[in-house]
């Protein structure tokens, strides 16, 4: 008896119920079509700001949903740099960064291109420039070979693990992704959203990869909203809304894989979390707005390299509170020119001490009546 969607003998022909997607479907599509409106009447430098942050949340939530922490500067810089954007001094970026950024980016600015096996290969040598993950070395640029046993996805403690999915054994992976890749690049009938979700869950259960698959997942699906859009740029992360819904995520993904072919409950799941993300995506745009005109309204105030520098970053997401300690660190100043920076700009009416004790006195942005 299948345990497994793969194992059953019509596998993998997916279907669902039109009529109960169809409410979500069209407000996504309408969602779509109001943003792409928005970002069309924003000036150049607004939409690459857009564009910038929209791009390093993605990447950054991406590798967190595999619970890999990326330095957050470092992706923005790298993005930065391979977009030709000046956002003043660029940080260098370790390879693994590298490799997330150009796969980010590949999937959504070339989405146009056929996605071929050559260049999911491409994706995966630069998610894992060491030939390893973590500590223990994997095949790159290759499908597994399942040496030390079947692919699983497992959970608790050592003799106690708990199997939550079986992957399709490795001998069938190249049967498995030439009919995947036949279908991504050839079924032109399917609406491109509901493709996107289609596409998403039958790469994770084809699991091709020793690792990044959950990843390169992420990457496919985006690169087929872009097509969806046609809109080669990125105003919204989905990767962003499935870390915030991550539980839900990997329990959609494990119930569907047990279930059978019908797979409405996961292409539900998946329209209510690209609803989600493109109504999370105000967010950033309403903070790129604010930031604009905060520039604007200060035009004329003298401000020095170091003051420019950190109000950039409060006007960006800043960890934590602002100390002058901190201010000094991150400026590369000392403390009594980290406390004058400070002192000037509250005189100037731009920052303000933050309510509440403590050894440290904080300090925040003032906000500002446009």
């Amino acid at each position: 008896m299948a345990r497994y969607i793969h194992q059953l003998p019509d596998w993998p022909n997916f279907h669902w119920d039109d009529t109960l997607l169809l409410p979500k479907l069209s407000q996504v599509r309408h969602e779509q079509g109001v943003l792409v409106g928005k970002m069309s009447n924003l000036g150049f430098e607004l939409k690459q700001e857009a564009l910038l942050e929209t791009y390093t949340l993605d990447v950054l939530k991406s590798t967190e949903i595999e619970g890999e922490f990326l330095n957050p500067e470092q992706v923005r810089s790298s993005i930065a740099r391979h977009l030709g954007m000046d956002i003043g001094a660029l940080l260098p970026a370790d390879r693994g960064v590298e490799g997330v950024v150009e796969m980010i980016l590949d999937a959504t600015q070339n989405a146009q291109l056929p996605l071929s096996e050559d260049r999911i290969c491409d994706w995966h040598a630069g998610l894992f420039p060491t030939g390893r993950s973590g500590m223990y070395k994997i095949n790159v640029a290759k499908y597994r070979k399942d040496e030390t046993g079947p692919m699983q996805v497992v959970s608790g403690a050592w003799g106690r693990e708990k199997v939550h999915f079986q992957a399709p054994e490795a001998t069938k992976l190249e049967h498995e992704m030439r009919q995947f890749s036949a279908w991504f690049n050839q079924q032109q009938r399917l609406d491109p959203v509901i493709k996107a979700g289609i596409a998403h869950l039958w790469f994770v259960t084809i699991h091709p990869f020793d690792d990044g698959n959950g990843r390169i997942a992420r990457a496919i699906t985006d690169l087929q909203l872009a097509r969806a859009e046609g809109n080669f740029s990125r105003f919204y992360s989905m990767s962003a809304e499935i870390r915030i819904q991550r539980k839900g995520y990997y329990d959609i993904l494990e119930k569907t894989q047990k279930e059978t072919l019908e797979v409405t409950p996961w292409l539900s799941w998946f329209l209510d979390c690209l609803h989600s993300a493109l109504d999370s995506t105000q967010k950033v745009l309403d903070g790129i707005l604010y930031k604009a005109r905060f520039w604007e309204k200060q035009a004329t105030t003298l401000l020095n390299p170091r003051q420019i520098l950190l109000i950039n970053k409060l006007l960006g997401p800043f960890e934590g509170k602002l100390t002058s300690s901190k201010w000094a660190k991150i400026a590369k100043c000392s403390p009594d020119t980290a406390l004058r920076d400070i002192q000037d700009l509250v005189t100037k009416e731009i920052l303000e001490k933050e309510d509440g004790g403590g050894r440290s006195t904080s300090y925040q942005l003032k906000q500002l009546v446009f």
